[in-house]
């Protein structure tokens, strides 16, 4: 089937099929997202040097995006940013390296920057996010992953 637009409620008796093109995979240095070619996919992040990714402008349009870390960070840092005066609200969940725990991590009301260092603010294969577009000027979003010494929140306001 080709892509197809519904404007109603959609049911599936026997489940959604994904396959290749529910992913996409970023390894450039800078990725600036679209509801296009990345709203409903999972992005997979598989630089060890970081990649600077930009998020559309939100509008309230509930497009979710999904980013996976294939490849820990090494060096300089992955970040995920808004544009505008965009904000996220949520929390990040990350296992601690040092025993069976984890620490969580809220955003505060300017967030608007997620870091992975590849340490202490995540960024270790494996590492989750996802960010929905929820209203306008507004990110709902969930960081779950891992970080290593004196774990440290992903969250910052750098964009506005």
């Amino acid at each position: 089937m080709a892509s197809t637009t519904f404007s109603g409620p959609v049911t599936s008796t026997a489940g959604f099929i994904s396959g290749a093109d529910s992913l996409v995979s970023a390894t450039d240095s800078t990725l600036t997202c679209t509801s296009a070619s990345h709203a409903g996919r999972t992005v997979v992040l598989d630089r060890a040097a970081g990649i600077a990714v930009t998020l559309p402008a939100a509008t309230g349009t509930g497009n979710m995006y999904r980013f996976f870390v294939t490849t820990t960070i090494t060096s300089n840092s992955t970040t995920i940013k808004v544009v505008g005066d965009d904000t996220m609200a949520g929390v990040a969940i990350v296992a601690n390296d040092s025993d069976a725990s984890a620490s969580i991590f809220e955003t505060a009301a300017d967030s608007d920057t997620i870091t992975f260092n590849g340490t202490t603010t995540g960024g270790i294969k494996g590492a989750t996010v996802e960010l929905q577009d929820v209203a306008s000027d507004l990110w709902s979003v969930r960081v779950v992953g891992a970080a290593t010494g004196t774990e440290a929140t992903p969250f910052s306001a750098t964009v506005s």
